[in-house]
């Protein structure tokens, strides 16, 4: 009896320890895991996102960059970390869409081994290409591309399924060139050793506003407001093409409700500040909060359809 009410003890000081931690959340400084490398979209949003959320929730917020294999090598070790709020993922459509259809060995689940929280925003993403190629939109493009090999840069696993999808519909003699991650691809189209790739406005307003790069179409439905000239792969080549992507946060399964909730919260309360909102809008991406249950909901269904997609492509997981 003695040790049974000792157990009983121990449990439910257990318990309360874990609902205080709870309560007291943060208690020290959170780490963003970001699966690009700096200068992606997804890096600069998961900065912008960290400042907010070190000012909301009292404790310093650091981002850390692990690219790589499509950005499975974050995303793995966020799955592995320990639940408790304090690592977290900004994950993307690469990490939590197009990556299962990639990967024959996935190390990570993209839905057993995390706690979704909120959807941060959705990405516009263009294609470009080096100055020198000798095509200015879309038609030209892809005359250029059934009459020659066309060389593309991918740094993601969206860019990959993007890229793939469009060639096989057009007729594209692709040649794809893996890096680790979209800036890095961009330094080859830049220089020429590439001619061209599928990015995030975000990553490429520089080099488009330098004349470095040429931007030819945007892969949304709609056009871009941040150029606005520019037309879609819709109005071009394709009917109803409509590919965008995103970046959202997670944390490891197990991470207590409370946490989750609050920031989902706080990410929420941040994404409508009019200066964050601004800088999204800027970098080609629109804030897009979602509520826990909706958004875990979304991103079954997302890698649904990045699955489905490359299956469609004809791209086979290596």
């Amino acid at each position: 009896m003695k040790i049974f009410f000792a157990a009983a003890a121990v449990a439910a000081w257990c318990s309360f320890s874990a609902v205080s931690a709870q309560d007291v959340y943060p208690s020290r400084s959170i780490t963003i895991v970001v699966p690009f490398g700096p200068g992606s979209g997804t890096d600069v949003g998961a900065r912008l996102l960290a400042q907010k959320l070190a000012d909301a929730l009292g404790k310093p917020v650091v981002v850390d960059n692990k690219p790589g294999a499509n950005g499975s090598i974050a995303a793995a070790f966020v799955a592995k970390a320990k639940p408790d709020g304090y690592t977290l993922l900004m994950g993307t459509n690469s990490t939590h869409g197009a990556n299962p259809a990639l990967q024959r060995e996935m190390t990570y689940d993209p839905i057993r081994d995390f706690a979704p929280i909120t959807r941060v925003a959705v990405f516009t993403s263009v294609i470009v290409v080096n100055p020198s190629l000798p095509v200015k939109n879309m038609q030209e493009l892809v005359a250029f591309g059934k009459a020659n090999e066309l060389s593309l840069a991918t740094g993601n696993a969206s860019g990959v399924v993007m890229s793939e999808t469009l060639a096989r519909q057009v007729g594209w003699k692709l040649l794809r060139v893996p890096f680790k991650s979209n800036p890095q691809a961009m330094t080859e189209v830049v220089a020429g050793r590439v001619q061209s790739m599928f990015t995030d406005i975000a990553a490429a307003s520089a080099q488009i506003k330098a004349g470095t790069l040429r931007p030819i179409v945007v892969t949304s439905k709609a056009r871009s407001a941040l150029l606005p000239d520019l037309p879609t792969i819709s109005e071009t080549a394709i009917p109803d093409y409509d590919l965008s992507g995103w970046i959202a946060l997670f944390a490891p399964a197990g991470t207590p409700k409370p946490i989750v909730d609050r920031l989902n919260a706080e990410v929420t309360k941040a994404l409508l500040l009019p200066d964050v909102r601004t800088r999204l809008l800027d970098l080609g991406a629109e804030p897009s909060p979602m509520p826990v249950a909706d958004f875990t909901r979304w991103v079954q269904n997302e890698v649904n359809t990045w699955t489905r997609l490359a299956k469609e492509a004809g791209i086979q997981p290596e």
